[in-house]
This record gives structure tokens, C-alpha cells and sequence, in this order.
């Protein structure tokens, strides 16, 4: 059986793809290596932590002795990197955590893999998933491209960019068999709640104002998190070694436009009044460096290995917003208090 060593697996991308891996290749096994941080919950994978091809490895992808450890016991040969430190304001508050994470932790797992796979390449890939927003803002026209320069904003953003950096560094320089993927906003069920969706999902759920920045403008690619788990599967399996390939939704929405649209289906879907939800909206303070509109071009994707979004938006707005509903168990158990504590640092005096 082929191993496939996932990182950040426990995370909301991550749970997703593991799902869809055993789902869909009964020939692989997937170690799944998760720090166990604020956002990694192995409540996600509750429905194949008894499966024999699944394993679980609590470490921090920055520790080299038990990354090290991990590719011993295991031999993988491919590295899934999805553990990343992924929220832009969290980024403000705390930028050293996301280089350790996002840099150090990406240049250990690319120095571990050169190790162990240094006699034999051929059937090695490491596969690093990034984001659309390496590649800074734009305005009006025009989107994301492969060849686009790279132009971060944020500390989080810069961390991405640079570990985009290194594992390109390391396959021109070591010949590590590499592939990248830079993909817009996902959303979809177990997504951690300081997100846009879960956020306003929950706050109107419990009658709380829903905290938008500025006016609103500012717009987003959105992409359901099961299209891009199909799009990093046939990258793994199709695409070639040392691209790079963007994967986006074609789904472009203003924040402001997104949250009234959740807030219909919301009140839809609760038989609530229709007009409720919106009422709770609250413009708040703008963030530092806030990009003003990303886009992503999926052509290269679409025409070599013929992958296109399949899940219409408000499909898969209805459910997500239905698992959010029905979800209470999950809900209670990842607002620990320092989400809690984080919630209010982040939004409370705004909305006050």
C-alpha cells in the first residue's frame, strides 16, 4: 500500500482531504501529524479514526527529531503540507508564530523528506498547499495567475509566500519531486469559528452582531472545500513535478454581499422572518493591510487535468449552514476559552 503522510490533517482542509483519500484509494494509508492546536480537532475524523489505513501522529511540524521519527516509522511516499498558521489576524497579533509554523515548519518537513528520500526520488512527491494570497491585491480586473508576482500584505500571508519559496528552492536545488497548489477561500462543515462563514453562521445562530470589516468591499474567490480535495487529488496523481497550479471556485462574492446571502438562507432555512439576520450586521474597523479583491485563474488546471468546481454556491451554503446547525457537540468542544479569549481581543471593543 502506497503511504501518504498529511500534515495539519486534523485541521478543517485537512480532515476533509484525509476523508476523501480513503474514500476514493483503498490502496493508501495516510498518517495524518497534527500539532493539536487551537484549530486541529480530531473530533473532524471521528469517522475513520478506527479504519486500518488511518494513523494518528501528535507532533509539531517544526520539531526535526520527531518529524524525523515519523518518516522512520512510516516511509511515506508523499508529503500532503496542509499544517499552516492560517488566519490573516491572527497573523497581526502574533506574526513569530506563523514564521515558525508556515517557514520553519515547512523547511523541516522539506529537509526530513530530502533525507529519507535522498536514494530514491522516482516515486516521491511533496506536495505543498498554499494560498491565493501570495500574490497581494487586485483591483477591479484581472486575476491570479501561476506566473503572477508574488506580493504578500500580511504577516501570514509573507510566511505562505516564503514557504512557497523554499519548497521551490529545494526542488531546483536537491531535486526534491515537488508540487504546489495555491487556491482561494474555502468554506464547508468543520471549518474552525474565527472564520468569515462558521462566524456569522454562529453569531446568528446565538443572536450576536455579525462583525464585518469596513464597508464590505472587499471580495473573495470562494471554493467548497470537497472541489478542492477532488483538485489536490488530481494534481497528486496528474499534475507535474515542480508546478505550480491555482485552484478557485470562479465564485466571486463582496463580503457584504456574502454575509446578507448567508443571512437569507439563514433565516430561510430557520423558517426566522426574512429581513432577520441582516439587522445583526455590524461594520467594525477595518483591518491593517486588509487585500482589497482576490481572484483566482484555474485555466492551467482546467485544461491539463480537466478539474472544474462542481458545488454550487448555495448548495453548498445551505449545507454548510445546515452542519453548523446540526452540530452542537462539535461547536461546544472547539470554542475552548482561548477562542473565546480570542473572540473578544479581536472583536470586542469593536462591536461595543
Amino acid at each position: 500500500m502506497r503511504t501518504l503522510l498529511v500534515t495539519g490533517g486534523a485541521g478543517f482542509i485537512g480532515s476533509h482531504l484525509i476523508r476523501h483519500l480513503l474514500d476514493h484509494h483503498p490502496d493508501y494509508r495516510v498518517v495524518n501529524v497534527d500539532a493539536l492546536t487551537y484549530a486541529g480537532n480530531l473530533m473532524n475524523l471521528q469517522d475513520v479514526q478506527d479504519d486500518p489505513r488511518y494513523t494518528f501522529e501528535k507532533a509539531d511540524i517544526a520539531d526535526a527529531p520527531a518529524i524525523d521519527a515519523i518518516f522512520s516509522r512510516h516511509q511515506p511516499e508523499v508529503v500532503l503540507h496542509l499544517a499552516a498558521e492560517s488566519h490573516v489576524d491572527r497573523s497581526i497579533l502574533d506574526p513569530g508564530a506563523f514564521v515558525r509554523t508556515n517557514v520553519v515548519g515547512t523547511v523541516t518537513l522539506l529537509r526530513v523528506a530530502q533525507k529519507h528520500w535522498a536514494d530514491k526520488l522516482s516515486d516521491k512527491v511533496f506536495y505543498h498547499v498554499s494560498t491565493d494570497e501570495v500574490y497581494g491585491s487586485l483591483g477591479a480586473e484581472g486575476r491570479f495567475r501561476e506566473d503572477t508576482p508574488y506580493d504578500p500584505h500580511s504577516p501570514y500571508s509573507a510566511s505562505k509566500a516564503a514557504s512557497d519559496h523554499f519548497v521551490r528552492a529545494w526542488h531546483d536545488t536537491y531535486g526534491l519531486p515537488v508540487l504546489i497548489s495555491n487556491c482561494s477561500n474555502n468554506y464547508g462543515p468543520y471549518q474552525f469559528p474565527e472564520k468569515l462563514l462558521p462566524l456569522v453562521i454562529l453569531n446568528l445562530r446565538e443572536g450576536k452582531p455579525l462583525p464585518v470589516y469596513g464597508t464590505g468591499e472587499n471580495v473573495r474567490d470562494w471554493l467548497w472545500v470537497g472541489d478542492h480535495c477532488r483538485a489536490i487529488d488530481t494534481i497528486l496523481h496528474g499534475g507535474r513535478i515542480g508546478q505550480t497550479y491555482n485552484i478557485g471556485g470562479d465564485n466571486e462574492w463582496r463580503n457584504i454581499d456574502l454575509v446578507r446571502r448567508v443571512c437569507q438562507l439563514f433565516d430561510e432555512l430557520t423558517g426566522r422572518p426574512a429581513g432577520t439576520g441582516e439587522r445583526s450586521i455590524t461594520f467594525v474597523t477595518d483591518r491593517p493591510g486588509h487585500d482589497q479583491r482576490y481572484a483566482i485563474d484555474a485555466t492551467k488546471l482546467q485544461t491539463e487535468l480537466g478539474w472544474r468546481p462542481q458545488t454550487p454556491f448555495d448548495a453548498g451554503l445551505r449545507e454548510t449552514i445546515n452542519w453548523y446547525l446540526t452540530n452542537e457537540a462539535w461547536v461546544a468542544a472547539v470554542r475552548s476559552g482561548e477562542y473565546l479569549r480570542y473572540y473578544e481581543e479581536q472583536y470586542g471593543s469593536r462591536l461595543s
